[in-house]
């Protein structure tokens, strides 16, 4: 239920060739930098190198408080709006929204991925169509420092990283003032209540209320 493939649609961004070199997504953390880093050059007439190694489309919209920092990549129709902080390796995909007081560190944003308002995404990837409601924020160190696990019930999956933090498949939604902690895994089409504090795994098609109970949701909605 946490794999590249139960996750995510790899035609919705350009690192599909970097990320079907791996099982697991946290697997592809370690080399955001320097994916982007040959991937830009390569974008073509269509995107400016505004700074060096920052990549912009020309359709994209980045407003003049907006940070970006090297490397990144922010793909088309995509607004960077005031006060965005793009802290480093980045890559951003098509019709997407990177809000205000929006921090992006060491991050993939499939297309029309939406992190709007007072949002932390770090050490994550975010799937095709996944939104982060006002607040929510990706942890992605834990308290005691250790290296994350992923837990799936009594299954443990040992990720060997200091820094990870959420993995959001497609079309996921993630209510207001939710915490995702570090290994979270959340399965494509669920939803997570506001103020959820959500560790572990979360299958696909399900909702994660705020008392920590994850339900099913009725299949016959999705159809």
């Amino acid at each position: 239920m946490y794999t590249i493939k139960d996750l995510y649609d790899l035609d919705h961004t350009l690192a599909k060739d970097y990320l079907s070199q791996f099982t697991y997504p946290w697997e592809a953390l370690k080399g955001i930098k320097n994916m982007i880093l040959q991937l830009g050059p390569t974008l073509g007439d269509d995107y400016e190198e505004v700074s060096e190694n920052v990549w912009v489309h020309k359709t994209a919209k980045v407003f003049p408080s907006a940070y970006l920092g090297a490397p990144c990549i922010i793909g088309p129709n995509t607004e960077v709006r005031h006060g965005a902080f793009i802290r480093s390796s980045a890559l951003v995909g098509a019709d997407c929204v990177v809000g205000n007081s929006v921090e992006l560190k060491n991050v993939i944003l499939f297309d029309h991925v939406q992190t709007p308002h007072y949002n932390y995404v770090g050490d994550s990837i975010l799937g095709y169509y996944s939104h982060m409601g006002a607040g929510s924020i990706t942890s992605n160190v834990k308290s005691d420092k250790t290296l994350v696990v992923v837990k799936d019930g009594d299954e443990k999956i040992e990720t060997g990283i200091k820094k990870v933090g959420a993995m959001l498949g497609d079309h996921v939604e993630v209510g207001c003032n939710s915490v995702l902690n570090p290994g979270t895994m959340i399965g494509r089409n669920s939803n997570v209540y506001p103020t959820s504090c959500v560790r572990g795994v979360v299958p696909a098609n399900s909702i994660h209320k705020n008392n920590g109970t994850v339900v099913l949701k009725n299949l016959s909605e999705l159809i």
